[in-house]
């Protein structure tokens, strides 16, 4: 991707190839925190919230899919440049840039999760609490990761138990020390979406149901299981979007956050 005319192709912060994205705001006009609410912008792509982790707890993070590599790159190397405290966080990424990703930024700790889709650039922050992610099928660790490498990015301590679906109860009654020690419990299901329901009766902790795109015909793409957990007869049981482990992740972390406040 060729630089902009006129401007250097590399500069301080940013990945090798990737071009410094000019931005346009006036000088003088915002600056300090001012500047990180009004947003970022690089070149006409985007506009970062380079504030957000301050608001919300939560950092912003780049949605890989639907944008290039160099977009991705750029994009990752100028959070790290504005925020070097905290690491940068890409989802659905194709495997190129998960192939790439350390060549770009040969100075940094870069973790690139194959199975999630995710890179994380920085090192991450020490862990804290306790989430168990559940995942009902092995179709299922996609999304379960997401969610387990957005957790660390939010310095959460997080584990993965696999395969517990309803189909073979036994599996998950097996592990219930497990699930009641945890903080927080993600449960990621497709087909009928029942395992949050199951769990959701099973602790005392709060339960976070992640419908996924998983299962054949009238499953349709994950809506049935949505719709199961959203009608859940097991009280407080929380769903997010259809395959979304990021959106899980960041309420588990804000509950996490607020345990160990």
């Amino acid at each position: 991707m060729p630089g902009a005319p006129g401007l250097p192709n590399e500069a301080a912060g940013m990945p090798n190839g990737a071009p410094r994205m000019p931005n346009s705001r006036a000088p003088g006009v915002l600056s300090g925190t001012e500047v990180g609410a009004a947003g970022v912008p690089l070149s006409e792509f985007a506009l970062l919230d380079v504030d957000r982790r301050r608001r919300t707890g939560v950092p912003e993070v780049v949605f890989g899919e639907g944008k290039s590599s160099e977009q991705i790159f750029a994009l990752l190397a100028e959070l790290r440049a504005r925020d070097p405290e905290a690491p940068a966080l890409a989802t659905r990424c194709a495997v190129g840039v998960l192939d790439e990703a350390a060549t770009r930024f040969p100075g940094d700790t870069v973790h690139a999760d194959h199975v999630a889709g995710t890179v994380a650039v920085g090192a991450l922050p020490p862990a804290r609490g306790n989430v168990l992610v559940v995942t009902a099928g092995t179709t299922d660790l996609r999304v379960a990761r997401e969610c387990a490498a957005t957790l660390a990015v939010l310095g959460v301590r997080a584990h993965v138990l696999a395969d517990v679906g309803v189909a073979g109860l036994g599996r998950l009654l097996s592990r219930l020390d497990e699930l009641r020690a945890a903080e927080c419990v993600v449960v990621v299901a497709g087909m009928d979406g029942a395992l949050p329901s199951v769990v959701a009766g099973l602790v005392s902790a709060p339960v976070i149901g992640v419908p996924t795109s998983v299962g054949y015909g009238v499953a349709a793409g994950g809506l049935a299981a949505a719709a199961s957990m959203l009608a859940s007869c097991s009280p407080g049981l929380v769903v997010v979007n259809i395959d979304n482990g990021f959106g899980a992740a960041a309420h588990a972390a804000k509950i996490i956050r607020a345990v160990h406040r």
